[in-house]
This record gives structure tokens, sequence and C-alpha cells, in this order.
């Protein structure tokens, strides 16, 4: 038997993210689970340097970006918030979200790990790679990875299911 205490939905707030977080909610709810939603925020003083674009180191730059992501995650579990749901949040930094992940994962003892994913293929996905086919790869646990647009499933179908099998 399958039983998930806790599901981790890592979220970059794009489109395939929405649909994971959908996924994510139902399977924690359905199994009684916490459903932990992660963010990886990026460095920017990290990410700034070596490129053409320097970012003077100012402490204020990264507290708000930091403040902004709150608020985007915030709304993502006030979002996926449903009566008697354990939702925790969490937001790491690292620009390195595939390992952060994992290891996010692994600290929180998580069952599932349900991401969105973009389905990149050919020279893109070379070049740019996959945080969620990293995740797939080092992962503790089993991922589900969603594409959006995702599977739509009937819900007007669920009641007569499960009224047939009551």
């Amino acid at each position: 038997m399958i039983a998930l205490k806790n599901v981790l939905v890592a979220t970059d707030f794009g489109e395939p993210a929405e649909a994971a977080v959908m996924y994510g909610r139902a399977l924690a709810r359905a199994f009684g689970a916490t459903l932990h939603v992660l963010h990886v925020v990026q460095d920017v003083y990290l990410a700034s340097y070596g490129s053409e674009f320097y970012i003077p180191e100012d402490p204020d730059v990264q507290h708000e970006v930091n403040e902004a992501v709150r608020k985007q995650l915030d709304t993502v579990v006030r979002e996926a918030t449903e009566d008697g749901m354990t939702i925790r949040s969490a937001l790491r930094m690292s620009n390195a979200p595939a390992p952060t992940i994992v290891q996010f994962a692994k600290d929180q003892n998580i069952d599932l790990i349900v991401m969105g994913t973009r389905g990149r293929k050919g020279v893109a996905h070379l070049l740019l790679g996959s945080v969620a086919e990293h995740v797939v790869r080092t992962a503790p646990c089993p991922v589900l990875t969603v594409h959006h647009p995702e599977h739509e499933f009937l819900v007007s179908e669920v009641p007569a299911v499960v009224r047939a099998s009551a």
C-alpha cells in the first residue's frame, strides 16, 4: 500500500508549476498528507558575478527579491489551502535549484515530489538543461512531472465512480 505523508511541490510560479500545485494538492488531500510548497530563489549576487551586468552588493536588493518571492509563495499557498489540510511553504536561496529541491526532500522526509516541466527538446534542452530531469535522477523518492496544459480529469465523473464502488 502506498502511504504518502509528505508531498512536495517545487514551484517556479510558471504555468507548469501551477498545474503541479493542483496535482500536489489533490494527492495530499487524498492521502491526508502535508503539502510542502518550495521555491528556490536565485542569489542575485552570485547570478550577476561574471555577467556583463554587475549588481553592487546591497543587502536590500536580495531582501527585496526574497520579499517579492515570499508574497508570490504565500499567494500560491493561500490558493491551495483547503479546510483541514496542512500546507507548509518554504523558500531556499540557491543558484542550483535541482540539488536544493533534492536536499529539501531528504531533510523533510518527502514521499513524493510534484513539479512542472516545460518539456524542452533538442538544442534548448541541451543548452538549458532540465531542473525536473536532474530532480528525477537524484531524488530520494518518486517524482511526478506535470506538463502544461495538464491532462484534464473530468470531475463530474468522480462521484459516479465513488457511488458505484460504495
